[in-house]
């Protein structure tokens, strides 16, 4: 049901990666209290890979997954509005946070930046010459 809006969204977050600019992605915002708490996406190096490690926060515990970036969309995209009712992508240029209301409209809008610099690992990745697929 969110798959196009939620891939434009998507597309974003990967320029970040290609462009050097990520800080951090973050699933925030639940419906009611739920077990899952956050989902928290950042870049790690895997077998000389760039590849994304999901870190699911729930009540009691954290469970890692790691993923490559298209293989990670597959994955995080049931959460929407189940149990997530918002997405937070911080680079160092903006803030985007694609969020959901009431009657679950898309609503995707840009603000300041929180972070001033980028992601440590993505920019080692990026700075050994390597281009992000």
């Amino acid at each position: 049901m969110f798959t196009d809006t939620f891939t434009d969204f998507y597309e974003q977050f990967k320029n970040s990666l290609s462009d050097g600019t990520f800080a951090k992605l973050t699933f925030a915002k639940t419906i009611g209290n739920t077990e899952l708490k956050n989902i928290y996406i950042r870049p790690i190096m895997d077998e000389d890979e760039l590849k994304l490690e999901l870190k699911f926060r729930f009540q009691q515990e954290e469970l890692f997954e790691i993923h490559t970036i298209e293989k990670a969309f597959d994955r995080l995209l049931p959460f929407i509005n189940n149990p997530f009712l918002s997405v937070i992508l911080f680079t160092t240029e903006f803030d985007l946070t694609y969020k959901l209301n009431k009657k679950r409209v898309v609503n995707v809008s840009d603000q300041h930046p929180t972070f001033g610099n980028a992601n440590e690992v993505l920019l080692e990745y990026l700075s050994s010459g390597k281009v992000i697929k």
